[in-house]
């Protein structure tokens, strides 16, 4: 049957070694512990079911070949009768069936001896401990097996943590101690503090200047003041005196005014 689909492919046109492809079908057939069923193979692909689906035919094929398939052409692989997509049935049931056929670990070349049903296969491949892992540590290049890797991490150089050799007590990584220089940081540091430090004398000089100039002026004006004072001051107390000495004691103002008209009549 496989050979007159080959055939009638190539007859219609179709790019049969597309189709023929695994990764776009169904499971390799070197997966499995064991040979699988004929039943269980699509005529397109070569390889075992991979989510089944029947068309009205009663022919079963992977859902992925077929589909290709009947892009270029709307009839079945193995009968040619025509076919409509909406017809087409999943196999749950075969699905299943297939699902608990032991296959082998795709790592049973690097040495794992594991075998699982197929449907378990991708939760045994997240704890292989042949499964080739790419070390963690930045600018690590190595890829090495899952159950080497913590002991692949003590040793990496990529990812050593280490104190600063020049004794400022920083934990560095390999990355970091390229780069690490604490006593360029610290005259950094320290340049930066002294550049600050002069910048706040400057500024406080700048306040007391003023405050200076400001203090100043308040004493002279102070002083004007007081000056000011004591000469108000003088004048206040030397006015009286001045007009006891102008009038005679014992006088009055009109003995003196009126002596000159008395003298006259």
């Amino acid at each position: 049957m496989v050979q007159n689909t080959y055939q009638w492919a190539l007859d219609q046109g179709c790019d049969w070694p597309e189709l023929d492809n695994a990764t776009s079908g169904g499971y390799d057939l070197n997966l499995f512990a064991s040979p699988p069923d004929c039943s269980f193979l699509c005529s397109v692909c070569h390889g075992v079911l991979k989510r089944p689906v029947r068309l009205p035919c009663s022919h079963i094929f992977c859902k992925k070949c077929i589909l290709r398939w009947l892009a270029r052409q709307k009839t079945c692989p193995c009968c040619r009768k025509e076919v409509k997509r909406k017809k087409m049935v999943h196999v749950n049931k075969l699905r299943r069936t297939i699902g608990r056929l032991e296959v082998k670990c795709k790592n049973a070349e690097a040495g794992c001896l594991v075998t699982c049903p197929l449907a378990h296969r991708r939760g045994h491949q997240d704890s292989c401990p042949f499964e080739l892992m790419a070390c963690p540590n930045e600018g690590c290049p190595a890829r090495v097996l899952r159950g080497a890797l913590a002991e692949h991490r003590q040793h990496c150089q990529h990812g050593a943590q280490q104190h600063c050799p020049l004794g400022c007590g920083a934990t560095l990584g390999p990355v970091e101690r390229a780069h690490h220089n604490c006593y360029q940081e610290l005259r950094e540091a320290w340049s930066q503090r002294q550049e600050r430090s002069r910048s706040l004398v400057l500024g406080l000089l700048r306040r007391v200047r003023k405050v200076h100039h400001a203090t100043n002026f308040i004493r002279r004006q102070l002083a004007q003041l007081r000056d000011f004072l004591r000469e108000d001051d003088a004048l206040i107390v030397g006015t009286p005196q001045e007009e006891t000495e102008a009038t005679p004691e014992g006088s009055t103002g009109a003995e003196v005014w009126g002596a000159p008209g008395l003298g006259t009549l």
